[in-house]
């Protein structure tokens, strides 16, 4: 919308009041109400670019777009708060003329920000970006309890057990007491026993027909008898 523009926003009822009435100012809704509203952009200010910033305004919208993108997260609203995370991250990602506390500063809230977004796309299923993001905290803190378990789940849902195996154990190394990673390390060992029980299966069945198909070639062999030489009578 432009400034001074007039617009009728639809609002279908899953995103206006639901199934229960709801009692407004001007009315009263009725539950499964189609709302319309018609608004008016009276005035607006538009947020500099990332390159009009200095270091330390980059830094402060870096954290404005992190608590947005919190307030979102916990209101459900997983692919509005990865877009704020990700926007934060935008800000900050290049540090080279920052100062050595906001370099600090920086990289606290690059740590926040990428694992906020990876929880985000565990939620929406994002598995790959998940990983990815994970990645990426772990290159900034190596030890970082909560990038290794996030990681882990994200491995598990790719089917790669041996590698969420491999974050699952270092992050109980980090922190033997963290229930969440414990609790998921047994339903880890879970998928590992199943998968290993297929994989015997698989394997079993195959070589169980190749061993029919041998003793079946074998059976042919030994039952056909050897053609008789000709004679040639005119030797």
């Amino acid at each position: 919308m432009k400034k001074g523009e007039v617009a009728l926003l639809t609002i279908a009822p899953e995103y206006a009041f639901g199934s229960s009435e709801s009692k407004q100012e001007l009315a009263v809704v009725p539950p499964n109400s189609t709302v319309y509203y018609e608004v008016e952009l009276v005035s607006f200010v538009k947020e500099k670019e990332s390159w009009d910033l200095n270091t330390q305004e980059k830094i402060e919208a870096a954290g404005k777009k992190k608590e947005e993108g919190n307030v979102l997260f916990k209101a459900g609203k997983y692919v509005r708060a990865s877009k704020r995370y990700e926007k934060a991250v935008k800000y900050i990602d290049y540090d080279t003329s920052f100062s050595e506390e906001e370099k600090k500063q920086s990289k606290v809230l690059k740590v926040a920000c990428n694992l906020n977004d990876a929880a985000c796309k565990l939620k929406l299923k994002d598995y790959k970006q998940a990983e990815k993001l994970c990645t990426k905290v772990l290159e900034l803190e190596s030890a970082n309890v909560k990038a290794l378990y996030r990681r882990a789940q994200a491995y598990i849902n790719l089917a790669d057990l041996d590698l969420a195996e491999l974050d699952i154990k270092k992050a109980l190394e980090l922190d033997p007491d963290n229930r969440e990673v414990k609790l998921e390390y047994k339903a880890l060992k879970e998928k590992i026993k199943e998968h290993n029980k297929k994989e015997a299966k698989f394997y079993g069945n195959m070589f169980a027909k190749m061993n029919k198909m041998d003793s079946g070639d074998s059976s042919k062999s030994a039952a056909k008898e050897p053609e008789p030489m000709s004679i040639d009578s005119k030797a």
